[in-house]
């Protein structure tokens, strides 16, 4: 569709059939596993027996304006012709009543004043509740001060006339001015990838904007829908866990100027933390990617979502680079924007990717360092946190909550506190400045 209205080129489309030919074969070999969100965005959700549907009408501009557009179109003319036949009928009515209906001698005598000129049918009384409704005065059918009843009917159309088009108005606004509109030209790659970044395994995937226009305050939520059962046996069918997306400043804001890769570490405390290459197909989980902001030309907030299946998650694979600097600009090339290219990494799990460091530190004879910084002495840092004293095999990232170092003294081992010898180091500084 993007492509077919010119905000993509053709090369976009084909590189993404090249990307569906190199997949594996296993979404086409199983079944297609439902989902909640579509990759256009769309809840995936049938809503059955509802039996309070009285609820719906408390509510009738939402109901409105969620309508699909041929249902909104029927409504909006059956609203202006019901409302015309309607005062219609009554404009006729009050002409039969008055007398204004009867045949009259156009070379007699003048009968009497009528309470509306020029209607002697109902043609004529539903042509002039028209002119009425849309102010469209002709010139030919007008209300005379003979009937107070007419001037009240007037009144009571005209308010009624203008309450139609404001809310027939604000539906076709709210309607093309939804929050999903302006997420039409954000896109997201249709695959999300697990690739080694700063030595963890780490969940990818890209997204970007199309538009020139920026999306102010973007933020970028994940969530994890899997089916979980608790210790007692109960079993929770949509369990949604949150993943911190990987920023420095600890926050899910985003700065889309152009198509950003967005990660998520599989650490420890992350749902997907003990998944790997083995368990990735068996699994029964959903990552769903939640983009919200404000646009920038209306001042509208604006979401745009879409999902990833454990088929459209692709393991030691990470994406290629499309920015370019060309004539003293940044390019970006949006036909590899789902390229991906394959990388060098081991198919387990960040748990056991952890184990298997803790046993292989542990079993070494070297003494081997964390890769934090500990607080060693006045205003410095050690590289490491506690050496391997013979005890149980710790993974690499779990830091002791008490640094400690091992010096030697007569041949026996004393445990002294970092603090202890930062304390000494001061006062031994102190000293000779004193002296």
């Amino acid at each position: 569709m993007l492509a077919r209205k010119g905000l993509l080129p053709d090369g976009f489309l084909l590189t993404r059939l090249a990307e569906d030919q190199n997949q594996p074969n296993r979404s086409r070999s199983r079944s297609q596993r439902a989902r909640f969100i579509t990759k256009t965005g769309s809840c995936n959700v049938a809503h059955k027996n509802i039996r309070e549907q009285g609820r719906f009408l408390q509510d009738v501009f939402t109901t409105m304006v969620d309508l699909k557009w041929q249902h909104s179109l029927l409504i909006f003319t059956s609203a202006f012709l019901c409302s015309w036949m309607l005062f219609a009928m009554i404009w006729w009515l009050l002409a039969f009543a008055h007398g204004d209906l009867e045949p009259r001698d156009p070379n007699g005598e003048p009968g009497p004043v009528p309470c509306v000129t020029a209607i002697h049918s109902f043609t004529s009384a539903f042509l002039f509740s028209i002119e009425v409704q849309v102010t469209i005065g002709f010139g030919g059918r007008m209300v005379t001060e003979e009937c107070p009843m007419a001037i009240t009917v007037l009144i009571i159309q005209n308010i009624l006339g203008l309450i139609i088009n404001a809310v027939m108005l604000g539906c076709v606004f709210m309607k093309t001015a939804q929050a999903n509109r302006r997420a039409e030209t954000l896109i997201f790659s249709r695959n999300a990838v697990i690739a080694p970044r700063n030595g963890r395994p780490t969940f990818m995937f890209r997204v970007g904007d199309l538009r020139k226009s920026m999306i102010i305050s973007a933020t970028v939520q994940l969530q994890v829908v899997r089916r979980t059962v608790t210790s007692e046996g109960e079993v929770i069918p949509v369990c949604q866990l949150d993943i911190q997306v990987e920023n420095p400043l600890r926050s899910n804001g985003i700065f889309l100027v152009s198509p950003l890769i967005i990660s998520h570490t599989m650490e420890r405390g992350s749902p997907l933390y003990e998944l790997s290459a083995q368990s990735l197909a068996s699994e029964d989980l959903e990552i769903i990617v939640i983009l919200e902001g404000v646009v920038e030309t209306t001042g509208i907030s604006m979401q745009a979502r879409t999902s990833y299946v454990p088929e459209e998650i692709l393991w030691g694979r990470r994406f290629v680079s499309i920015i370019t600097e060309e004539d003293s600009r940044y390019c970006v090339d949006y036909s590899k924007f789902g390229n991906t290219v394959p990388v060098r990494m081991s198919s387990l799990s960040a748990k056991e990717l952890d184990q298997t460091r803790g046993v292989q530190e542990g079993g070494s004879d070297v003494q081997l360092q964390g890769w934090g910084l500990v607080r060693a002495g006045r205003g410095g840092f050690r590289r490491g946190g506690r050496a391997y004293d013979g005890s149980a095999p710790q993974p690499w990232y779990a830091q002791s909550e008490k640094p400690e170092k091992e010096v030697e003294q007569k041949g026996q081992k004393k445990t002294v506190q970092l603090e202890v010898i930062g304390r000494q180091i001061e006062e031994d500084e102190l000293g000779e400045m004193s002296d």
